[in-house]
């Protein structure tokens, strides 16, 4: 597989997001299934692991350890910390330096490693100093307990305060032809300050696959459900602007989904793709589409398809949009 730079390291172009092996897509495969599809992923020539405490209140994070330890040597490990469970079991965004602190070791003993590659902060909470939090970071990673320090969700704005307090290695944000904010600002300042960029859900949460047709078949506890773009009202109109791409693709006998992950890999050197999937199969088509080269002809066929301005409904509803610091079009 390709390799990019993810902070000082190289790591496979395609990263592996590990969320929907435990929370957010339907109900979590088994844990024997995800320890299977882990270390199969390790073994297709994937090298960069991405978790979280919120992933499952730590359940994700206990199953990569359980995975993937005994190989530790052999991949990049990221997660996150600044969201996740409160005293009662809720979800709660907080950058309380004794929080970022405790979801740190709470981690590190759930990984079973002694050192994370990269750490996140997963959501700045809006009200703490991103000097202060990115401050905690710097001092675990003096102690040694993490090797470098990431943000989630962040504008431009934020990224260069931060980078200012201690170099940042990475920014994660969302990124796909039908989620174009960081285009807006943050992707050039990652370039600017030489600061990876891993785009999560470069396949649209599945839109862009072409499999997802009927929004009414999503699990109860679906994420997707909480969407404006995935709601009954506005999903229809979406799959009226995907019919152009899938036509697009067929015509270029690129499937759709390793289309989509070439499009990210086109948009920059410093950009990589973190999918997640349950499916084998769709891993190994995610991987091929790393090895597309796109002309920049077809990138700009595909940028005028879908985009900002025909994509409907908003990334996410009133009250999580709330809780991100992305600038909005």
């Amino acid at each position: 597989m390709k390799q990019r730079k993810l902070g000082t390291s190289e790591v496979s172009a395609l990263g592996f997001g590990c969320m929907s092996l435990s929370h957010a897509y339907g109900e979590p495969v088994s844990e024997g299934e995800g320890i299977r599809i882990l270390q199969a992923a390790l073994d297709m020539g994937v090298t960069h692991f991405d978790t979280a405490l919120q992933y499952g209140f730590g359940k994700n994070e206990s199953l990569v350890g359980k995975a993937l330890a005994h190989r530790r040597q052999e991949f990049f490990l990221a997660s996150k910390c600044g969201m996740g469970p409160d005293a009662d079991g809720k979800r709660e965004i907080t950058n309380h330096p004794a929080k970022l602190r405790a979801a740190c070791e709470g981690a590190l003993q759930r990984l079973r490693t002694d050192s994370i590659d990269l750490y996140y902060l997963h959501r700045w909470d809006l009200k703490t100093p991103i000097e202060e939090s990115v401050g905690v970071l710097a001092d675990l990673k003096h102690e040694g307990k993490i090797q470098s320090i990431g943000l989630s969700e962040v504008s431009a704005e934020t990224l260069r305060r931060a980078h200012t307090e201690h170099p940042i290695a990475a920014v994660q944000s969302e990124y796909s032809l039908w989620t174009r904010n960081p285009e807006i600002a943050v992707l050039n300042a990652c370039a600017e300050l030489g600061v990876s960029f891993v785009a999560f859900s470069p396949m649209a949460r599945g839109f862009l696959s072409g499999k997802l047709t009927n929004v009414a078949k999503l699990a109860e506890r679906d994420l997707r459900r909480s969407m404006p773009r995935f709601y009954p009202e506005a999903y229809p109109k979406n799959l009226e602007i995907l019919q152009p791409y899938l036509a697009l693709a067929e015509e270029l006998g690129q499937p759709p989904a390793e289309l989509a992950i070439a499009w990210v890999m086109a948009k920059g050197e410093h950009i990589l793709p973190l999918p997640g999937t349950v499916n084998l199969d769709h891993l190994a088509e995610n991987i091929r589409g790393t090895q597309v080269a796109l002309s920049a002809d077809v990138v700009a066929r595909l940028d005028a398809l879908i985009g900002q301005h025909n994509v409907v409904g908003a990334r996410y509803n009133p009250k999580t949009q709330n809780e991100v610091d992305t600038e909005e079009f």
